[in-house]
């Protein structure tokens, strides 16, 4: 069953030759939740946003938007329903007029006064006021992809797509920018699907995280319960160093962990490793222990030195 105001997305099967790209997916996200799609290069998130927009035809399931199915090519002249707006690597910028004028294309012109207001509005979003009259042709990457997602916003889409929306920006912008961004959509209930490659960066936004892999949906939760429960070297590997704990080293299963999930410990465990990589972090060291020949990653507030040997033990709170 869908909900009213609710993206549903069912996915039987999509192929674009003979081996599916897509198969048995299905999710439902309400009204103004931001969805995160994670997944390897190639894995299929920029074909689900796509599906999502209508750029694709689904032939086998079902996407609605407020009970009302969203059409592909064969059904739409134009590709994209109105009430929403994809922002991808093509930024589909107007090059020789400005920036103001670029975000203004979609909105009224009855009354400019409002409309250069909400310029002016989405322009401190993204950080490029003072570029407002600048030709957009001479703009960075990264400034025309600011510009890319203001102009999105512009129209006041009831559904925001991002297919790797900060992938041009330099990383000491990224953050402002993706809290600016994300605390407009959350004001104004903006239904966000932001297909990324960036774990962490989906920790932060995300109400919930897709995860794709061997073509389908393996994981369909909120960011906390997924970091808190890794189960696979896919799973895992999104987060930076692990480490897979095999089974009889502390319980009757094993376990996928992360740094800050390990601890030092004076106790004898069975967990015993030799340290042969010491590595700086800014707050802490990360450490790297061999044990029976696989690594071991746990964090420390000081470096250790190569080749002592150290038990650890897993945070109380993880089993």
């Amino acid at each position: 069953m869908t909900k009213a105001h609710s993206l549903f997305v069912q996915i039987d099967s999509f192929s674009y030759e003979k081996e599916p790209i897509l198969r048995d997916l299905k999710f439902c996200l309400s009204r103004g939740e931001h969805l995160a799609i994670l997944g390897e290069s190639g894995g299929g998130k920029t074909t689900l946003i796509h599906l999502i927009y209508g750029l694709l035809q689904l032939k086998l399931g079902k996407i609605t938007w407020k009970d009302q199915a969203v059409l592909g090519p064969e059904s739409r002249l134009i590709p994209g329903a109105p009430y929403m707006k994809l922002v991808d690597q093509e930024f589909a910028l107007m090059p020789m007029i400005t920036v103001g004028e670029n975000i203004a294309t979609d909105l009224p012109r009855f009354d400019l006064a409002k409309s250069e207001r909400h310029v002016d509005e989405l322009l401190n979003v993204v950080g490029l006021h003072d570029y407002k009259n600048t030709r957009a042709s001479l703009l960075s990457g990264g400034q025309k992809q600011r510009v890319a997602l203001a102009k999105a916003l512009a129209s006041n889409p009831e559904i925001l797509l991002l297919d790797e929306p900060f992938s041009h920006i330099d990383p000491h912008r990224r953050s402002i920018l993706r809290q600016q961004l994300f605390s407009y959509t959350k004001a104004h209930e903006i239904t966000c699907v932001i297909a990324t490659h960036d774990a962490h960066q989906a920790l932060g936004y995300a109400d919930q995280i897709a995860v794709l892999g061997q073509n389908t949906l393996l994981r369909y939760a909120p960011p906390k319960k997924l970091y808190q429960s890794l189960d696979s070297h896919y799973l895992a590997g999104f987060f930076g160093p692990y480490s897979c704990i095999p089974k009889g080293v502390f319980s009757d299963q094993s376990h996928f962990l992360l740094p800050h999930q390990l601890k030092l410990t004076s106790k004898q465990t069975r967990l015993k490793i030799r340290v042969d990589a010491v590595l700086f972090q800014g707050t802490n060291y990360l450490i790297r222990g061999d044990f029976n020949g696989q690594h071991i990653h746990f964090n420390y507030h000081k470096p250790l030195r190569i080749g002592r040997v150290c038990h650890l033990a897993m945070l109380n709170n993880i089993v």
